[in-house]
C-alpha cells in the first residue's frame, strides 16, 4: 500500500454522504495512517483515527464507526485490548484486522476477541475497500493463507485458548522483531519495516534472547519457525 502525505483529519462525529461507510482507523505508525486515509478516501468516509488504545477506545466510542482497521500490535495492549473494550460497550461496531503479522497466534487471537476479519498490510487498496464493506455487511474476511489458521484452530479444538507460556512472556513489539528477525530480515531493515531505530531493534532482539534462554539469531528462528510464527 503506498504511503501519501498526511491530509487534514475531519472533525470526529461530523456528518458524511449517505450510503458511504464510516470508517475509523487505529495504528500507531502515522505515515501508515496517512497513506490508507488517502487510499480509501474516495470509497469511504474516514470519521477519526487512533495511536493508542485509550485515544481508540474514546473516539470511536464517539464517532460509532461502522468498521474499525485495527492494527494488532501496539505499544499499549495492542488491537485485542481496543476489541476487549469496544465489545461490552458497542457491540454494533464492526472490526477488520489490519496488520503487518501474519502470525496464526495473532489472527487466532484477534478473531476470538471479536474481529471480523484479518488481513495483512500487503493488501491492496481496492481489495481492502472490498474486505471493508464485507465486513460491514456482516461477512467473515480473511487474506487467502490466513483463513486455514483460523478453520484448524475452531475445528481442532473451539474452546481452547491460544497461549503459550514462552511466547506470552515476549512483548507485541519483540514478537514483531523475532518474526522478521526468523524471515531473515536485518537489523536495518526490521528498523525501516517498524519504524523505529537499529539501536531500538538491538535491544529488543536482546530482550528476546534472554528470555527465551537463547544465544543467537538462528536457535531464534528455528524456535519461530517451530511455532509458525514466520
Amino acid at each position: 500500500m503506498t504511503m501519501a502525505e498526511q491530509t487534514a483529519v475531519p472533525d470526529e462525529g461530523a456528518g458524511t454522504p449517505a450510503g458511504r461507510l464510516r470508517v475509523f482507523l487505529v495504528d500507531d505508525h502515522a505515515m501508515f495512517r496517512a497513506g490508507v486515509r488517502a487510499e480509501l478516501g474516495g470509497h469511504v468516509d474516514v470519521v477519526g483515527e487512533a495511536s493508542t488504545v485509550t485515544e481508540a477506545v474514546s473516539r470511536i466510542a464517539a464517532t460509532t464507526p461502522d468498521v474499525v482497521l485495527l492494527d494488532v500490535h501496539m505499544p499499549d495492549g495492542g488491537g485485542r485490548a481496543v476489541l476487549e473494550a469496544m465489545r461490552r460497550t458497542h457491540p454494533q461496531v464492526r472490526f477488520l484486522a489490519l496488520s503487518v503479522s501474519d502470525a496464526a497466534e495473532d489472527v487466532i487471537g484477534l478473531i476470538r476477541a471479536g474481529a471480523r476479519g484479518y488481513v495483512t498490510k500487503t493488501i491492496s487498496p481496492d481489495e481492502l475497500t472490498d474486505a471493508i464493506r464485507r465486513v460491514a455487511d456482516g461477512d467473515a474476511v480473511f487474506s487467502p493463507r490466513l483463513a486455514g489458521f483460523v478453520l484448524d484452530a475452531f475445528a481442532a479444538r473451539p474452546d481452547a485458548p491460544v497461549a503459550d507460556p514462552e511466547l506470552d512472556q515476549l512483548t507485541n513489539r519483540e514478537r514483531e522483531v523475532l518474526r522478521l528477525l526468523a524471515r531473515g530480515y536485518a537489523y536495518k531493515e526490521i528498523a525501516k519495516e517498524l519504524f523505529i531505530s537499529i539501536k531500538t531493534v538491538e535491544t529488543h532482539v536482546s530482550n528476546v534472547l534472554r528470555k527465551l534462554q537463547m544465544s543467537n539469531r538462528y536457535e531464534l528462528s528455528r524456535w519461530a519457525a517451530d511455532r509458525r510464527l514466520v
